[in-house]
C-alpha cells in the first residue's frame, strides 16, 4: 500500500470512527512518532498482554509456548459503507520483541460505525513467523479471529500456523472481521 493510500486510509478511519462513535478515538492520532509515543506504545503493548491474560488466563499457554507473537495495542477501524482499519504493533520472537509492524485493512459492503479492538497473532512455528517477517503479509478474506472471553481459547488451535485473537475496547461496528488485512513489517535496529 502506498504511502498516500495509507494517510487515506487513517483519514477515512478516524472521521468515520470520530463522527459514528464520539469519543472512542478521541486523541488517537497514528501518526504520532516522537521518543513519548514509543514508550507508551510498549507500555500499551504490556497492558493488552495483561488483559488478555486476565480476560482469559487459557492465553498463558499461546503466549508461552507460540514461536512469535504480533500484539497491536489499538486497532482502530470504522467505515460507513466504505472503511478500513489501520494499528501499529509489536513483534516477539519467543518473548523478546524483533521489529515493528502495521495492519491496514480497506473494506467496501454492508458496514456501519465504528470500533477500537486489540489483536494479537501468534506464530506457531518458525516458518509462520518468517512468513510474517518476511515483508507484506495479507490474511485471506476468510481469515477469521476468536474473540476473547473467559474460556475463549480452550478450544481455539493455530490455523495455518497462525491464530488470531481479539478484544474489544470500545465503539459499536455492524461488521467485524480480520479477512483481508494486510501487515507491513520493520526489523528492530
Amino acid at each position: 500500500m502506498s504511502i498516500s493510500s495509507q494517510s487515506l486510509l487513517r483519514s477515512i478511519i478516524v472521521s468515520a470512527a470520530l463522527l459514528v462513535s464520539g469519543s472512542a478515538f478521541a486523541g488517537w492520532t497514528p501518526d504520532s512518532e516522537s521518543a513519548d509515543a514509543q514508550g507508551k506504545a510498549d507500555a500499551g503493548v504490556a497492558q493488552t498482554i495483561a488483559a488478555f491474560k486476565t480476560k482469559d488466563p487459557g492465553m498463558k499457554r499461546f503466549f508461552s509456548k507460540a514461536h512469535g507473537y504480533a500484539v497491536f495495542p489499538t486497532v482502530g477501524k470504522g467505515g460507513i459503507g466504505i472503511g478500513g482499519a489501520y494499528g501499529e504493533g509489536k513483534v516477539y520472537r519467543q518473548g523478546k520483541y524483533i521489529g515493528d509492524t502495521s495492519l491496514s485493512q480497506l473494506t467496501i459492503g454492508l458496514q456501519l460505525g465504528g470500533q477500537a479492538y486489540s489483536e494479537v497473532i501468534f506464530f506457531g512455528s518458525k516458518a509462520a513467523l518468517d512468513k510474517f517477517t518476511a515483508g507484506n503479509f495479507e490474511f485471506s478474506a476468510q481469515a477469521s479471529a476468536v474473540a476473547v472471553t473467559a474460556g475463549a481459547s480452550a478450544d481455539a488451535d493455530y490455523d495455518g500456523g497462525l491464530a488470531v485473537f481479539t478484544m474489544a475496547k470500545g465503539g459499536l461496528m455492524y461488521e467485524a472481521s480480520v479477512g483481508g488485512q494486510k501487515f507491513s513489517y520493520t526489523a528492530a535496529k
